[in-house]
């Protein structure tokens, strides 16, 4: 499967991003808020959804389903603020696993602003004040096997 390379300019756009995050894995020391570049950036392993659902297909026709994880990079642009909750910014070896990312507009009916919220499992969010939407996802390179699909219990939040 090629590298996956996404720009988001809308709510509708995010969403497609969100769901291609969902249940990445990154490191506290891993993410960096840029307030003079106007920029939050990230590097995490996400679960590549997609491959998954052409391995449900193929495990229905009795072939071993594969799950793999890819290296990749998200960039939010035009960034006024971040804030934290439930994290420790000074333990960098904290690993998180990202849940949704969403957007929240702040401005009037016409105005672009409001907050990105990245949201962790166990609690922990980071909210993004933005101008506008303007993120990009990218993968960094090859994939790898994960040996099992993340798993969503019915009624987990």
């Amino acid at each position: 499967m090629p590298d996956l390379k996404l720009i988001a300019f809308d709510a509708e756009d995010l969403g497609v991003i969100s769901a291609h995050l969902q249940d990445a894995v990154l490191r506290v020391g891993d993410m960096a808020y840029l307030p003079k570049e106007k920029r939050f950036v990230a590097i995490a392993n996400r679960f590549d959804w997609a491959n998954a659902a052409d391995g449900a297909l193929k495990a229905k026709r009795g072939a071993e389903p594969q799950f793999e994880r890819r290296r990749a990079a998200v960039r939010f642009e035009r960034v006024n603020a971040a804030q934290i909750q439930g994290l420790d910014l000074k333990d960098k070896r904290t690993s998180l696993a990202l849940l949704a990312v969403t957007f929240e507009p702040t401005g009037g009916a016409e105005s672009p602003e409001g907050n990105v919220t990245l949201t962790f499992s166990g609690g922990a969010a980071i909210r993004l004040g933005v101008e506008c939407i303007e993120i990009e996802l990218k993968d960094l390179g090859a994939a790898w096997a994960a040996k099992r699909s993340p798993e969503h219990p019915e009624g987990a939040s």
